[in-house]
């Protein structure tokens, strides 16, 4: 398997004043247009040698223990990078992310919010896009220029998604890695788009990843990424990554405001359930996992969506990032079996 792209650490070079951290997708083009690069800040947490020790920096700060691991990464990733500007979604996100921006405040951050309309309303969304350019005192037609210039990159990221599902050349953790890195383009969009043109072209060269069953991860990304790993291991392919996707905005789009509308995330869990029933079908999937975050609000969504999709679903919960537990492992692989049985008239993998 080749090697994915990896949200890189910020050069020590980099003027820090040209950053913007993001706690979440938000209108990257917006940033770029007033000559500043977004960092996606769950990127560089997740993506570092030593996550673990950046989540306990938040602890030694006085987060709480029952505090969601990705706030306390974010935290400790900002400390860590020395990041001064940080842009927060404290509607249509993260619960948390209200108080974690008043601590960074306090600490003397420079921090912005951006709440999604409460329904996908292109006109809406078109008057909180353009009160985040002027916060960074840029042209709204400008920050289009950029979406044109970013449309190539987000064609290249849905090929790879492509390659995941129709044909089978791409695993699911690529397929996660480089949708999810969409979220900001690694900080280094024209680097991106260069190493997913290469990657697409090797890609689809291959021949299909060989597996019984195929199943989509709907929910937050999950914080171990070996999970994708262990499902191959076991005879089965994940052939859909619901928020990565989403992240990525594949889709052609005429303005930001329509392309940001789209985007089902922000907007509850009945808009993503539509999403999620539609690339079921699509996809020909045989089920579904249900990544949730220990204390994370959207575990609440759990039954709903379990009660609300066509595919037999397995929730599981993860806490810390690192190696996968025995009981997860067991878990999955009970599931496949289950799955497998149901499809191959009681043949077990």
């Amino acid at each position: 398997m080749d090697q994915p792209i990896l949200p890189p650490a910020l050069p020590e070079d980099l003027p820090r004043e040209k950053v913007v951290g993001i706690t979440t997708t938000v209108p990257i083009e917006v940033i770029h247009a007033a000559g500043r690069i977004p960092v996606d800040l769950n990127n560089l947490f997740i993506s570092h040698e030593e996550p673990l020790e950046l989540a306990e920096q938040a602890e030694r700060a006085g987060f709480p223990r029952t505090c969601c691991c990705w706030i306390k990464g974010i935290y400790g990733a900002i400390h860590r990078f020395g990041i001064g500007t940080i842009i927060g979604v404290t509607r249509g996100d993260c619960s948390n992310t209200e108080a974690l921006l008043e601590v960074l405040e306090h600490e003397g951050a420079r921090c912005l919010t951006f709440n999604y309309p409460h329904r996908q309303d292109p006109a809406e969304m078109d008057g909180v896009i353009k009160e985040l350019a002027q916060a960074f005192h840029c042209e709204l037609a400008e920050a289009e220029s950029w979406r044109e210039q970013l449309a190539p990159a987000r064609r290249l990221a849905a090929e790879i998604d492509r390659l995941s599902w129709q044909e089978a050349k791409v695993a699911g953790k690529e397929n996660h890695l480089w949708l999810v890195s969409a979220s900001d383009f690694c900080a280094d969009p024209e680097r991106y788009r260069t190493q997913a043109e290469a990657f697409v072209s090797a890609a689809a060269a291959r021949h299909p990843i060989e597996h019984r069953l195929r199943l989509g991860l709907c929910g937050i990304p999950p914080i171990v990424p070996e999970l994708y790993e262990f499902v191959e291991s076991v005879g089965a392919l994940v052939v859909y990554n619901e928020t990565q996707r989403q992240f990525a905005m594949l889709g052609p789009a005429s303005s930001l405001a329509e392309q940001y509308s789209r985007y089902t995330y922000p907007y509850g869990v009945f808009v993503r359930i539509e999403d999620i029933r539609t690339e079921c079908e699509r996809r020909r999937l045989d089920g579904l996992i249900h990544y949730v975050q220990s204390f994370c609000h959207r575990r609440i969504q759990d039954r709903i969506i379990r009660q609300s999709v066509p595919v037999p679903v397995l929730t599981l919960e993860g806490d810390m990032p690192g190696p996968m537990s025995a009981q997860l492992k067991t878990r999955l692989e009970a599931f496949v079996q289950m799955l497998a049985s149901q499809k191959r008239g009681g043949a077990l993998l």
